[in-house]
């Protein structure tokens, strides 16, 4: 019985952020909400009290596959500057592929200033990349190890511009070219130009590609595989970092 309410309360935060994104939050209704999961308004408000509790559901939920994401990298030994590389890059992918995270943002932006206020999708993003740069920094990874608001101002304003980007429409291969392409520059600024390369700025590889993602105890990065690279993780000074593309 427990578990049938686990996904019947699932169906609910799925339909509520498809339309939290579709209509945004003030015009977003539980009759809708409702229909669109299959389910009566009754059966909703035996889960949810008021569209403000399925609101933060639908936060928290989103707040929840950051942090699963970002586990999930570490826990296969990722080191913490590649985690956020790969973190925009699953952002922009993610921001297409799933309401969740769309209606995550379009919460946030729309209830600014609300009482209670919402679960802030922004503030979710900017903790993580505050927390995995001060990882970095304790590693030395970190170009300026001493400085703080630099760092920290930059990839938060790069982070929350990814979602501005993708609430424009922009086609997601568009979107990665992007995301790519400001890697180049950021990384500049953030790690010492010696280790530039031991980094890779495209997108990690996924189910279907024939080169393997960036993990611990790898010794491939996406050019080798091909033929081309053979500088080993040991020779670039960290766990599995792959040369840039």
């Amino acid at each position: 019985m427990q578990a049938r309410s686990q996904r019947t309360r699932q169906r609910l935060v799925h339909a509520g952020a498809q339309m939290f994104n579709r209509n945004g939050y003030a015009n977003a209704t539980l009759g809708q909400i409702a229909g669109a999961a299959g389910m009566t308004k009754g059966a909703l408000y035996f889960h949810f009290a008021s569209k403000d509790a399925l609101a933060d559901a639908v936060q928290e939920r989103g707040r929840a596959m950051v942090q699963d994401f970002i586990t999930e990298h570490q826990e296969a030994g990722v080191p913490p500057v590649q985690v956020l590389i790969d973190m925009t890059h699953w952002l922009a992918r993610t921001f297409h592929d799933d309401p969740v995270i769309r209606a995550g943002f379009r919460i946030t932006n729309e209830c600014t200033g609300r009482q209670p206020p919402v679960t802030d999708f922004h503030q979710t993003w900017i903790t993580e990349v505050l927390r995995l740069l001060g990882q970095a920094r304790e590693a030395g990874a970190l170009q300026d190890r001493e400085t703080y608001d630099g760092p920290e101002t930059l990839l938060s304003a790069t982070v929350c511009g990814i979602g501005v980007l993708a609430g424009t429409g922009m086609p997601h291969p568009q979107l990665s070219d992007r995301v790519t392409a400001l890697w180049k520059p950021l990384l500049s600024a953030l790690v010492p130009q010696d280790d530039i390369a031991d980094y890779r700025t495209h997108p990690p590889v996924t189910a279907g590609s024939t080169h393997p993602p960036v993990t611990a105890g790898s010794t491939q990065s996406p050019v080798t595989a091909g033929g081309g690279n053979t500088r080993s993780p040991a020779a670039a000074g960290s766990p599995a970092r792959e040369r840039a593309a």
